[in-house]
């Protein structure tokens, strides 16, 4: 392998490794994201069950 053509694989090396790295920050961004996301909704679902329960124990004990 000559001089450039060495020199060309690497270049490509190293330009396939920022694609890889930029496509793993996103990744890892988009998963942060969604935990968020599943953190919030966890969160309003137990309150929404709360509601629903002190609901359904004042409708019991009014009985």
């Amino acid at each position: 392998m000559n001089e450039d053509a060495h020199e060309a694989a690497v270049a490509r090396i190293e330009q396939a490794l920022v694609r890889i790295e930029r496509a793993s920050e996103s990744q890892a961004f988009k998963n942060r994201t969604l935990a968020t996301r599943h953190a919030v909704l966890r969160s309003r679902i137990g309150d929404a069950i709360g509601a629903i329960d002190s609901v359904i124990t004042r409708e019991t004990e009014a009985d």
